[in-house]
This record gives structure tokens, sequence and C-alpha cells, in this order.
């Protein structure tokens, strides 16, 4: 590259003065956007050098525009709200459970000021961060303590080491779960320091098979709720009135990972069973431990409750340092708890408990608002309001289809993937499904007021074609 060429490009400090570049420094400071301008000077350089008569503009101002839209788009946060018309409720790869108006607000107080998380407001003096929470999740479970960590793979450590560390614990071959990112049942048990002991087979194990195994190292008797499969056909488990009995007869404790935390029965709502903690500590579990972002429909968290002298030990380890909870989540999750507290209203105030009961009358009342507002833009293909099914997700419900309201649709200039694609990096991002090639919006996540700027995001990314 000679000297010329060098000599067709601005400095930086003639750059930084476009009214572009300036309206960034505020907000991302000089350092970053100067980073940027010799990033970007860096490759002109380099095409030069390659071809010194490339028809370039190596104007400030192209420069300036071109840096500055760099910036917006590398700065922009990556984390950002996203409609969910996917249809599942508890999405894990979408954050899960929504929470209740209430539990958010109670987020963001704790978040943008000082909140009581550690002192005693009446007497001055330091308290434990879990006495926020310790008195609602008593009330609701009827137990005598409980605490909680950051998620429930924490509180099965956590629980396993206080109550079984280098002693036998016997469980199900059928129990033994793989959850979301690969983590495995057995390699949990391996951190606790708990002995894994596998009692029964895939299919089948009997309250004898559990007898059986009983020794002098045995520590505790688990149960698993097996979140996210099934197995069905030739089978036979036990229940955990069956394990409660045999752990009370040689005074074994019993510990249950109840998993969903499906603290409002489900039945009512035409759904089967899912594990309930309240149950749990009704039949004499010694504890029970479940998540805060599935059915409960609180933030992410690991309860733990039962005997008072299982959650002291469980309190005194150092390890609750590292599982604790921040005070925007516990916040959060006492705001949760208090609406559980009137089942009255619990249903209609939780969002996830509101989506899982929401009437087929309603789903096609709204599938029939947004297939006339789709037909109304007039870009779209094929637009039908229909039935589907869909599922709970996040570990939850696994085998059991919910049946929904859908509409779908699609283009008769972009193939299905493409468009999903432009939807999903729309300003907000549209999360759907597909299905038979079609776009699918399903109506059970997509709330009344998402309804319009859905169909204002499908016509921005159709115009754009």
């Amino acid at each position: 590259m000679t000297n010329k060429n060098l000599r067709i490009l601005p400095a930086v400090h003639v750059i930084l003065k476009i009214n572009a570049i300036q309206e960034l420094i505020p907000s991302l400071g000089q350092e970053n956007v100067v980073a940027e301008i010799r990033h970007y000077l860096d490759e002109l350089r380099s095409l030069l050098s390659k071809d010194s008569n490339q028809n370039l503009d190596t104007s400030p101002e192209s420069i300036g525009i071109e840096v500055s839209n760099r910036l917006a788009t590398h700065y922009k946060p990556k984390l950002r709200k996203v409609i969910n018309a996917t249809g599942i409720v508890l999405h894990t790869n979408l954050g899960r459970s929504p929470m209740a108006e209430e539990a958010a607000k109670a987020a963001y107080m704790a978040a943008a000021g000082y909140i009581n998380l550690e002192v005693d407001i009446e007497t001055g003096k330091r308290s434990s961060r879990q006495d926020s929470v310790r008195e609602w999740i008593c009330k609701l479970l009827k137990c005598e303590s409980a605490t909680v960590v950051n998620n429930c793979a924490a509180a099965t450590i956590i629980v396993l080491k206080a109550v079984a560390e280098n002693k036998e614990v016997i469980i199900s071959r059928g129990q033994l779960i793989e959850i979301g990112g690969s983590f495995r049942l057995p390699e949990i048990m391996k951190v606790s320091k708990a002995i894994m002991k596998e009692v029964g087979s895939t299919n089948i194990t009997r309250i004898k098979d559990y007898e059986a195994a009983i020794g002098a190292n045995t520590g505790a008797l688990l149960r698993v709720h097996t979140s996210n499969y099934k197995i069905n056909g030739f089978t036979e488990s036990v229940t955990i009135e069956e394990l409660i009995a045999l752990g009370k007869k040689h005074n074994i404790p019993v510990i249950d990972d109840a998993g969903s935390g499906a603290v409002v029965p489900l039945n009512c709502k035409g759904f089967g069973e899912e594990p309930n903690p309240v149950t749990s500590m009704a039949l004499g579990a010694d504890l029970t431990l479940f998540s805060g972002d599935k059915l409960l429909g609180g933030p992410q968290a690991g309860i733990i409750a039962g005997k008072k002298e299982w959650i002291n030990k469980i309190e005194s380890d150092p390890l609750m340092r590292a599982f604790r909870l921040d005070k925007m989540n516990l916040a959060a999750l006492e705001q949760t708890l208090l609406l559980h507290l009137n089942s009255s209203t619990v249903s209609e105030k939780i969002p996830t408990l509101k989506m899982l009961s929401i009437s087929m009358d309603e789903l096609h009342e709204k599938a029939l608002q947004l297939e006339s507002k789709l037909k109304q833009i007039g870009c779209c293909d094929k637009i039908q309001a229909k039935i589907s099914e869909g599922f709970a997700g996040g570990g939850t419900l696994p085998d059991q289809q919910m049946p929904t309201w859908v509409v779908d649709f699609s283009s008769p200039h972009l193939d299905t993937q493409a468009l999903s694609h432009k939807l999903r990096t729309s300003q907000p991002s549209l999360f759907t499904r597909i299905k038979d090639d079609k776009i699918v919006l399903d109506l059970r996540t997509l709330n009344n007021d998402e309804i319009d700027t859905a169909v204002q995001v499908i016509l921005n990314a159709l115009k754009t074609i």
C-alpha cells in the first residue's frame, strides 16, 4: 500500500467529530468508540492494500456512520425481552416461568435500592436472609422449617451432603435422571460425597428392593421425580407413602426430590398429578426439595423443606454461602409464596398457572383475533386458526399433551426457516414453532397484549423481503 493510499483515510480525531460518533460517546465511552474506529480503519487499510483502486467511501462521514452502526449493534444487550408464541409454558431456553407482577416489582425494588436483607428491623441486629421466605414456606407446606438455595440441583447436592455424606443413598434405577445441560444424578451425587446404591431395574422397582439394600451404612432413601420423561408399559414403582413407611421402620431419613414444585394440585386443571411437596410433608418425608421457577411460578430457586434438625445442618454447611439466593430472587420468591397462600386467587395471579388453566374457548377467541389481524396485513399465505397440541415444558408433565389453539401461516416469498429466523431476530424477538412447513403461533403463551406486537413483527419481517 502506497503513502498516497494511506493518506485517503481520515485520522481518528477527525472521525470523532462526526455527529453520529459524538452521540455515542456519552453512553459507550470514548475508549470503546476509538477502539472501534481504529478497528474499522484497519479493515479499510487491509482492503486497500489488496486493491488500491477499490471504490470505497473513505470520507469521515461515511466511516463515522458505519462505525456508529457497528457500535450500536455490538453493544446491544444480549439479554432482552422476547415474545413466546411457542406454546411451551415453561420454556427453559426462554427463562422458564414468567413471574407475577407483584414478584417482578419486588425484584425491581430490591435491585433499585437497599433492603433489610440480613438485618432485623425491630432489633437492628444481624439476621438470616432465609427468614424472609422461611415462614411462608412453612405455612404453605405445613413443615417444621425450610431454606432456599439458587436452584434444585444445588438443593440436591447440599441435602445429600448434609444427610448422607460418605453414606449410601438408595435410589431406583428408573430415577437416575439427566437434567438440562447434561447434568446427571450420579454425578451430582458424587459431588455431594454420598454413595449411590441403585436398586430395581429401569422399569420395575419394588419396596422389597429398597428394604433388601438397607445396611449399616445406609444414609437415606431417595425418591427423584423423573421430570423430563416417563417410563410406560410393563412398569412398577414405589410410592412415596411406601418409601416413608420403610424409612420410619428402619429409622432412615427419606428425601423426596419433587422437582417441578406442583404446590397447587394439577388434577383439577385436567392434568395428571406431579409430585406435590405439600403431600410429601403431610406423609412424613424428612426433606422435600423442588424448583422455584417451574410450577411454583417464581424465580430460579431450589426450595428445601422438612425437619428442623436437617435444615439447621444444611444452613450450617459452608456451601450455603456459594448456593445462596441474592436479594432480588429472595424478594421475588417471597412475593410468589405470599400469592400461593391465597388459594382462591393463586391460579389467576401466577402467570404459569394461568396459562395452564386457560380454557379452550378463550384460546379459540384469541386465535380468531390473531387470524383476523394477520389476514388484514395482507402479506401472509394460508392463514388458519386450528386446534393443536403443546407441552408444559421445563421438565413438567413430560408425557401429557395440552390441547391448544394456534394460528399458522406461510410466506409467498420466503421459506419457513428463513422467516422463523427473521422473526426471532426482530425487535422485539418473536419465537414461534414450525410444523408442516408453516410458522405456528400458539395462543396459550401469547398474551392478549402481545398479539398486536406479534402481528407488527410479522408485518415488518415480510415487508423487508
